[in-house]
């Protein structure tokens, strides 16, 4: 399972280049646009604000994945192996539960924006407030698996020790 979740997180490292690269051209157009020096295109704002909060998700998402998200230390690492087991199970399974809510209520809060419609554009809505339910899908996914293997290095500790 950890090397299927490492390959999707790989693609998921692709789309996250390929946002990055795809939000450059609104941008870049809405800059040169400024000065008169191209016709000023509307559409390019809602373009650049589709593409942006995908990427935070697709951002958050990795994250997730690699431990970097959602972690705070207040107190030192744990030496003792089931208070490190705590440790890191509170984080992954706070992060889980955030995640199940997220997909939860993202559902109703893409199925609002299936009624709506761009302005500029009048593209439909559900493309980026689909992002909040695939997303906290993503990271109790990624979240889940993290837990479980906190747990299997607290049993190989357990069994090395013992």
């Amino acid at each position: 399972m950890g090397h299927i979740l490492e390959k999707f997180s790989m693609c998921l490292r692709v789309l996250l280049g390929v946002l990055v690269a795809a939000l450059a051209v609104p941008v870049f157009m809405q800059v040169v646009a400024r000065p008169g020096i191209i016709p000023v295109y509307l559409w390019t704002t809602e373009l650049a604000e589709f593409i942006f909060v995908w990427t935070v998700m697709v951002g958050a998402m990795l994250a997730v994945w690699d431990g970097t998200h959602f972690d705070v230390r207040v107190i030192p690492d744990a030496k003792h192996p089931l208070l490190k087991l705590f440790q890191a199970g509170l984080v992954h399974f706070l992060i889980f539960a955030f995640g199940v809510m997220f997909a939860w209520y993202g559902i109703e809060y893409a199925q609002f924006g299936n009624i709506q419609k761009s302005t500029m554009m009048r593209a439909n809505m559900i493309i980026t407030f689909i992002s909040v339910p695939i997303s906290g899908v993503i990271w109790a996914l990624f979240s889940g698996y993290r837990l479980y293997e906190a747990f299997a290095e607290y049993r190989s500790t357990r069994k090395a020790t013992s």
